[in-house]
């Protein structure tokens, strides 16, 4: 069989926190099924209250990633006031249990009491009345609105981390991921993919794709389940806007199991599912032994070969088609839960 090659540059420049789980469209795409689901609910007319004249769920999917910078236009004075009040914003996005676990657990190798799940913890308790002043009202349906669809992202929260040897490990504790024994992958933003290898196997599997090669050499592995993902998802669904494919997943009526129990521990409930997840996203991905290179900057940092079946594009659309609906049916079911 064919293999994909990927190259994991650890430490290398792309960090975690400027992530973007499911890119532009994949967050609006929840954001969208939410705001169909919706209609007519209490919930619907609770949300309006917080939102801006024109808004919607699917308008503000990504407003908690453009205030990271300036690729989604000038940063407004809300974006200034809310990035100064919470300077690990950027950590919110994600945790990195290790892949292999089964279950999220605070205080776990990988969590943080700023992780998604806490962040989105607070975010519910303020939605609810029942808010430490963290975050205003609208800022956590803005912030949870986004990270129910970064949730459902499983690089978001299973995570890779690589011993000396090359090989997947379940590190114990914090202080054995040392860069020296583990490393850290950074969510998979440090494993390199080959992006004329990748083109050249997408280009036989997905339709409408060709074999031309990007000007990047590489693509970081979490940015292809951030983004190429969701093109490939929607391209094998014969869709390629956001509303076309929003009608299209809402129309084959798909069974979501939803989250049971009292809403504060959805959050944990989803993180469970998106580990379960995460194991698929890493099969058949191998490692081989390492290497090390040297940056521009002059600093070492150690790098892997690994690869992936060549039919990966298929299974892996799969996933994200529907972790995507499955995000957009869960944060409808949500909001409906905090306000019925």
């Amino acid at each position: 069989m064919k293999k994909i090659v990927l190259i994991a540059a650890l430490a290398g420049a792309f960090a975690a926190n400027n992530a973007m789980a499911w890119g532009n469209a994949g967050h609006r795409i929840v954001g969208a099924i939410a705001d169909n689901l919706l209609k007519g609910t209490n919930a619907e007319k609770q949300i309006a209250a917080l939102l801006l004249q024109g808004e919607n769920l699917e308008k503000v999917a990504n407003w908690a990633d453009c205030v990271k910078g300036t690729f989604c236009g000038p940063q407004s004075q809300e974006m200034n006031d809310y990035v100064a009040a919470h300077p690990k914003h950027t950590e919110y996005h994600y945790t990195d249990v290790p892949f292999q676990l089964n279950e999220y657990h605070l205080h776990g190798v990988g969590t943080a009491e700023h992780d998604i799940v806490q962040t989105m913890q607070q975010c519910i308790a303020t939605l609810q009345g029942k808010g430490d002043g963290k975050f205003t009202p609208r800022q956590a349906l803005l912030i949870l609105t986004h990270l129910a669809g970064d949730i459902h992202q499983p690089l978001h929260v299973g995570a890779a981390f690589v011993d000396k040897d090359g090989k997947f490990v379940v590190p114990k504790t914090e202080k054995e991921v040392d860069s020296l024994n583990i490393f850290d992958s950074r969510g998979g933003n440090n494993l390199q993919m080959d992006e004329a290898l990748l083109k050249a196997a997408s280009a036989k599997v997905i339709p409408g794709e060709d074999a031309e090669v990007s000007k990047y050499p590489t693509k970081p592995f979490h940015s292809y389940w951030d983004t190429t993902v969701v093109d490939y998802a929607m391209r094998r669904s014969s869709q390629r806007t956001v509303d076309g494919f929003t009608k299209w997943a809402i129309d084959g009526k798909p069974i979501v199991t939803l989250a049971k129990g009292d809403v504060s521990t959805w959050p944990v409930q989803w993180a469970n599912d998106s580990l379960a997840v995460s194991k698929q996203a890493y099969a058949d991905v191998k490692v081989g032994l390492a290497t090390k290179q040297t940056s521009r900057s002059g600093s070492t940092y150690t790098v892997w070969a690994m690869t992936v079946p060549d039919n990966y594009p298929v299974p892996s659309s799969a996933i994200a088609r529907e972790q995507l609906i499955k995000g957009g049916y869960n944060l409808a079911a949500m909001l409906q839960k905090i306000w019925p």
